[in-house]
Parts: structure tokens; C-alpha cells; sequence
């Protein structure tokens, strides 16, 4: 490919110098650790790094141009208005713009987005159709999961993004559905993509280490709307009541969701149990209602289920089939995951905001017989500020508190819990382990006859962060040990 069909549809081309058109390109990056000899080097200016000040050096070292935000008054630049955004626009170019042969949805929220992705995916793929996957719990083009072992981010960077989609085309799959995180829509990771849907779950305070401040937080989640064929918006949330204000305002079509209220798809008569949700769902438009068995449990999963099936139903399948396909599913990995079930019960799940903890201990009180026993702790390094209020909503609903570490990563694991047991109410007992395995195991030896256990914050990984370095840490595998030796 050469740097002229590089930028095509992108910028002008009298933008590109002349003797710069009819150069081939043999890939594109950002990383300056990744630029090679024929490569286009995107300088973007992060936090820590701006690749601007690398430019120069790479040029003599062999990449064949560098995209500017700013003159350098180098022999091999390309000067645009800002490289951050069109970046991704270059790397579907060179990619040969896989996503035009993938039918794309796409879901944003604080908590929710990797439930309502995956089981999207899966009622998809039930089916009959290939479908991949790109989220918290790994990647799926297509042919099976891989999962996350080191922490990478929820949305990958661009280059590895495209990857992804490349070879996804490549393997005939039909549908993708990925977790947008705000980062990812804030740093415009994804190119202008035309996605058949997107959904909005829910805001609450999470990553403002990152945004600063709540209003920023959403307009980076809303921005995931510019770029949908429909939008599909929980209007039980506050936020997602100014979401939906935004795509009417915006001419973008939305379809709501409620299982508290009226919106065009609506919850009844749900029943909880511990093991699975029923409910009626109506379309208010067509006038009908379905019956639904779903096999996870929570008014908050109702709601992921609804949203999915939306989500599926709009990108051109009947409802029907689709709830079909929803009642076949187990569930999705650490996500209100039953670990052992007899004598009393231990559940993980990944919640790790305090609003992600109200509403696993809150669909979790009422299903334990006896005691309700919370492990959680708060990740090292991320906002410090929502801690407290972690505490404060672990300590409103369960019976036994034990607040631990999730991954403390450079910061003392104390700390952390420090800062979580500031908002648990005086005089409420808790207890405090910064070695994690620790605190698990002394809940599952706490645990009494029709007990639940709540393993929170870790989920599906299987991983603890510690410093530099990534340590094997699976609760699964630590519950089972457990009740190996017994």
C-alpha cells in the first residue's frame, strides 16, 4: 500500500507532499517501540510520552513518515489537524477496512458491559452464526476465547484493535461485539465506525482518576452514539435518561429499556431465585409480551438480558428466536458465578465500584438463608475516592465483612484498605487481610449452613497485580482447593 491510498478518505490528498505519495507503507504505529523501517509513525502526545519528540529520530532510523499534529520542519511529514483521531482511520485503511465485512455492536457503561457483550455473542452464536468477542474477558475472533491473563485494557489500543478485526474478516466472522470502554471512546480508538448498535448500561463514579470529572466521564461514554445505527439506552438510570435526551436530540434512533418502568422494551412480574431470574418482557411498540427464563439472577442481569436481546434483535433477528437463544445460555464467566453450592454457597462476581457492590449484595441478601459474607477490596492505583463509599455499600447489606486487596500494584495494600474502611459505619465489625488468599479462605471457614459467600472485585481473573509483576491468582481454583482437603 502506498501513503497515498493510506490516507484515502482520510485527508486531502494535497495534504500528502509529492515525493511522499508513491511511498509503500509496511505498517503504522503510535508506539515509537514498535516503529520499524516503511512504517508510518503516528506521534500522539500522551500523559507521559509525546511521540512528537521521537520523530526525528525514527525518520533516521528508517520509517518512511511521520504524522504531525504541528510543523517539525522534517522532510517526511505529514502535517493533520490532530493524528489522535485519524490514527485508527489509518490503521482500518492499511487493515483494508475489515469492519465494512463484520457486523459491529458495541456497549458502554460503568458496569454491565462484558454480561450484555458476551451474551450477545452468545445468542448470536447459538444461532448458527460466528461471532467474535473483544472485552474484559479476552478476545474472540471467532474460533474461541482467549482470555486475559495480564490486565490488558478493556478495549485494546488501535493497532492491536484492527489486528482483531483483520483477522476476523479474514475467518468469514459475521458479528463482533465489544466493551467501548470511556477510555477507549476518549482516546478515539475505534475509526468513525458504522455500528449496527450500541448500548448504554449505567453510570457511576469509576475511573475519574482518568476523566476528572462525572460530566466528562459521560460525554466520553455518550460519544459511542455517533457511531450507531441504533442506540439501545437503560432509562432506569439517570444518566442514561440524559443519554437517551442526547440520540433524540441527535436524530440517532433509540430503543429503551426499563425493568423499573415504561420504555419501549419493558420487564414484569420478575421473580428472582438463586439460581436464575424469570420474567415478562414487552415490546411496547408491537404489543407483545415474552415470557423469559434466564439462568442468572439479579434485577441487574434481567436488565444486561434485556439489553442484549435488544441489542441482537436490532441488528436484524426476531425477538422470538432470540429469547430462544437467551433461555439456552449457563451465564457468563465471574460474573454472579456460583463456585460451590451446597451446605451454603460461594458466588464471585467482578464488582469493584460501589455501585457494582449494591447490586450484587442487594440481589444477594435476600437469597442467603443465613449469613451474607462479603471479600472485597480496591484496586491499587485507581481512584482513590470511590473506596469509601465501597465500604459504605459492602456494610449496608452484608452480615460478615472482610475487606482485603483486589490488585495493589505499586501502592501499599493497607492503604487500600484504609481508605475502604473509612466508609464502613463505626461500630460495624469487619475484618482486614492484605494478603487476598488470606481473606478468602478465612470466609470460606467463617461460612455456616445456608450461608452465601461474595468473592468481590477479581471475577474472571486469574491474575493479581503486584508491583510489575502479574501473579497467578484464581479463586476458583482457590475455593476448590479448599473444599478438596475437606
Amino acid at each position: 500500500m502506498t501513503i497515498a491510498e493510506l490516507f484515502s478518505g482520510i485527508v486531502p490528498l494535497d495534504y500528502i507532499p509529492d515525493a511522499l505519495k508513491n511511498a509503500e507503507v509496511a505498517g503504522v504505529t503510535s508506539d515509537s517501540r514498535e516503529a520499524e523501517s516503511g512504517f508510518v509513525f503516528v506521534c500522539i502526545k500522551g500523559a507521559s510520552f509525546d511521540g512528537h519528540s521521537a520523530a526525528e529520530k525514527l525518520l533516521e532510523q528508517g520509517v518512511c513518515a511521520v504524522v504531525t499534529s504541528r510543523k517539525l520542519g522534517l522532510d517526511r511529514e505529514i502535517n493533520v489537524e490532530d493524528p489522535r483521531r485519524i490514527y485508527p482511520m489509518l490503521l482500518s485503511n492499511f487493515c483494508g477496512n475489515p469492519t465494512r465485512r463484520i457486523k459491529l455492536g458495541a456497549v458502554t457503561g460503568t458496569n454491565g458491559k462484558t454480561t450484555v457483550v458476551n451474551l450477545c455473542a452468545q445468542i448470536t452464536r447459538l444461532m448458527g452464526h460466528k461471532t467474535g468477542v473483544i472485552g474484559t474477558l479476552g478476545t474472540d475472533t471467532g474460533s474461541g476465547l482467549v482470555y486475559s491473563h495480564d490486565g490488558p485494557p478493556t478495549t485494546p489500543e488501535p493497532r492491536r484493535l484492527y489486528e482483531l478485526f483483520k483477522r476476523m474478516a479474514e475467518e468469514n466472522t459475521e458479528f463482533c461485539f465489544i466493551e467501548a470502554s470511556s477510555q477507549a471512546l476518549a482516546q478515539h480508538r475505534f475509526a468513525a465506525e458504522d455500528l449496527a448498535a450500541g448500548a448504554f448500561t449505567n453510570l457511576t463514579r469509576d475511573h475519574l482518576d482518568y476523566h476528572k470529572t462525572m460530566e466528562n466521564y459521560f460525554a466520553a461514554k455518550r460519544s459511542l452514539f455517533d457511531m450507531c445505527g441504533y442506540a439501545v439506552v437503560n432509562v432506569d438510570d439517570e444518566y442514561g435518561v440524559q443519554a437517551a435526551d442526547y440520540c433524540r436530540g441527535n436524530n440517532i434512533p433509540l430503543k429503551t429499556v426499563s425493568v423499573n418502568g415504561k420504555a419501549d422494551y419493558y420487564t414484569e412480574f420478575v421473580k428472582l431465585y438463586a439460581d436464575r431470574s424469570e420474567f415478562v418482557l414487552t415490546d411496547s411498540a408491537e404489543k407483545k409480551s415474552y415470557p423469559v427464563r434466564f439462568a442468572m439472577t439479579g434485577n441487574y442481569n434481567v436488565l444486561n438480558a434485556v439489553t442484549a436481546a435488544v441489542m441482537v434483535h436490532l441488528m436484524g433477528f426476531p425477538m422470538d428466536e432470540v429469547l430462544c437463544a437467551l433461555e439456552k445460555i449457563r451465564g457468563v464467566s465471574g460474573r454472579l458465578e456460583t463456585l460451590y453450592s451446597g451446605e451454603f454457597t460461594v458466588i464471585r462476581d467482578y464488582a469493584h465500584t460501589e455501585d457494582g457492590l449494591e447490586k450484587l449484595l442487594a440481589a444477594l441478601k435476600p437469597l442467603a438463608k443465613n449469613r451474607l459474607i462479603s471479600v472485597f477490596g480496591a484496586a491499587g492505583e485507581r481512584d482513590a475516592g470511590k473506596r469509601p463509599d465501597m465500604g459504605k455499600a459492602a456494610a449496608r447489606y452484608s452480615d460478615i465483612l472482610i475487606v482485603t486487596t483486589d490488585s495493589p500494584r505499586h501502592e501499599d495494600p493497607q492503604q487500600t484498605i484504609d481508605d475502604v474502611v473509612k466508609g464502613i459505619p463505626e461500630g460495624v465489625p469487619h475484618e482486614e487481610y492484605t494478603d487476598r488468599r488470606e481473606a478468602v479462605l478465612r470466609a470460606l471457614e467463617l461460612a455456616e449452613e445456608g450461608d452465601v459467600v461474595a468473592l468481590c472485585g477479581k471475577g474472571h481473573e486469574d491474575y493479581q497485580a503486584i508491583g510489575d509483576v502479574y501473579y497467578h491468582f484464581d479463586e476458583k481454583e482457590i475455593v476448590e482447593e479448599y473444599f478438596s482437603r475437606k
